[in-house]
């Protein structure tokens, strides 16, 4: 009987939690006030050594996301020693930070629709109006 998920996934899918937990709880507490930040995705190597991790950080600009990712790569090595003791694993992955800009991205996109969309209904009925007269 195969497996339903493989080995990567799995370990993905426990960093994606625990790292969630670790930014939530102890990070916050490390570095003070910060805006929201999600992890929207985890990727692992195939050989465990290393995790792709994409945040989400709401409520910031570009700059103050970058500077975001940027800290977080500096106290990277505090999150894997928490990780480390949360997982149990041989070795835990080389954590990598990426901030993942595509469900702010999605949002502006669906404003500019609902815009577009509204401009449109209103320049309909007043060329309705116009019509009537």
């Amino acid at each position: 009987m195969a497996r339903e998920f493989s080995r990567t996934d799995r370990v993905a899918q426990q960093v994606h939690k625990e790292v969630a937990s670790i930014l939530q709880n102890e990070y916050k507490h490390r570095v003070g006030d910060m805006p929201l930040i999600t992890v929207s995705e985890v990727e692992v190597s195939r050989d465990l050594a290393h995790a792709k991790i994409y945040v989400t950080i709401y409520n910031s600009t570009e700059e103050e996301g970058k500077e975001q990712v940027k800290q977080l790569k500096e106290l990277k090595g505090f999150v894997r020693s928490i990780l480390a003791k949360r997982l149990r694993m041989r070795s835990v992955p080389d954590l990598h930070f990426f901030e993942d800009r595509s469900i702010i991205e999605g949002m502006r996109i669906s404003n500019l629709v609902s815009q577009t969309i509204a401009t449109d209904e209103s320049k309909r009925d007043l060329d309705d109006e116009q019509e009537s007269e």
